[in-house]
Parts: C-alpha cells; structure tokens; sequence
C-alpha cells in the first residue's frame, strides 16, 4: 500500500499517541494502518508499508489480537492470515475501554481490597484506612457504573453521548450549561 503524506501523518499521530497511552510506537503504528487500510493486509504487506522488522509486526499483530483490536482472516488460495481493525469506531472504541479496564482499572480494584483487609489487622492509622477506603469505594463507583452502562444497547449509548451535559438537567439539583 502506498502510504500519502495525510495516512502517513495519522499512522505517525497514531504511534506518538499510542506511546503515551502504554502502547508500544509500533503497534499503535499496525492498528493504525491496519484501521485507515480499506483491505485486509498480511503481516509483510504490514512490514513493507512501515519498514518494520518481521519479528516486530509479529509480536504487535499477536499484541492486537488479544486485545481484541485486531482480528486476522484466510482467504482462498492464500496460506498467509490477512489482519484488519475492528472497523465500527463504537466498537474500536468499546474494545480498547474493556482492555484497559482489565489490564489497569481491575487489577488496581483487586490490590486496593487487599490492601484494605491488610489495613484492618495491622496498625494503618484510622485516618489513613479511611483515605485508602474512600478512594477503593469512588474507584468501585465508577467500574460498576462502566460495567452497568456498557451492559446497554448501542442505542442507549449514543443517546447519552449525544446528550452529554444536558443530562444534568434531569438529574436532582443537576443543572445544564447550554
């Protein structure tokens, strides 16, 4: 594929994005080519369109898929899998919330009940227990309030995106900046 300066330049964004959200430069370069590529591409087409090392498309691709970004097909006549990006963005994007919650936001939610069991049997000061407890419970606030709305339809989603701040308005107290 040959790459215009514009595709080059998001693929380019991509990575430098991708690297301040704790992904590797170079798959976050993958998922964006493979996400702006119109065709399903095979990892040396990858290779070719990046100038990256074999080895190192191989190790992203794999990175990708157990993400759940990236999803890899055959087609008749060809050995090679053929990888394309998830390519409804509501989807993308609902992909990549799942897998940070389950690589940063749950782990941390497991540690802070831990932590907080180790609290009540050593001697953490009270105001300290009641800190580490206030924040266990806020962080508990938001993952339950993400696992109850991701359990909504697609429509109900949009809806509320859409709204955005006027949702206040229909909240006690709630107020709307129009």
């Amino acid at each position: 594929m040959k790459l215009t300066p514009a595709m080059q330049n998001f693929i380019l964004h991509w990575g430098e994005m991708g690297s301040k959200w704790g992904v590797n430069r170079s798959v976050a370069q993958i998922h964006a080519l493979l996400h702006i590529s119109p065709e399903a591409m095979t990892a040396d087409e990858i290779c070719e369109a990046l100038n990256l090392a074999r080895s190192n498309v191989s190790t992203g691709l794999k990175e990708l898929q157990a993400q759940g970004l990236v999803k890899s097909s055959r087609q008749l006549g060809d050995r090679r899998d053929h990888f394309t990006s998830i390519r409804d963005m509501f989807d993308l994007v609902d992909a990549v919330i799942k897998a940070r919650r389950e690589r940063e936001f749950a782990p941390t939610l497991r540690a802070l009940d831990e932590v907080m069991k180790e609290a009540e049997q050593d001697q953490t000061p009270k105001v300290v227990k009641q800190r580490m407890d206030e924040t266990l419970r806020v962080m508990r606030l938001f993952d339950d309030w993400y696992m109850d709305f991701s359990r909504l339809p697609r429509s109900v989603h949009l809806a509320v995106l859409k709204l955005g701040a006027k949702v206040a308005r229909f909240l006690p107290g709630g107020k709307s900046k129009d």
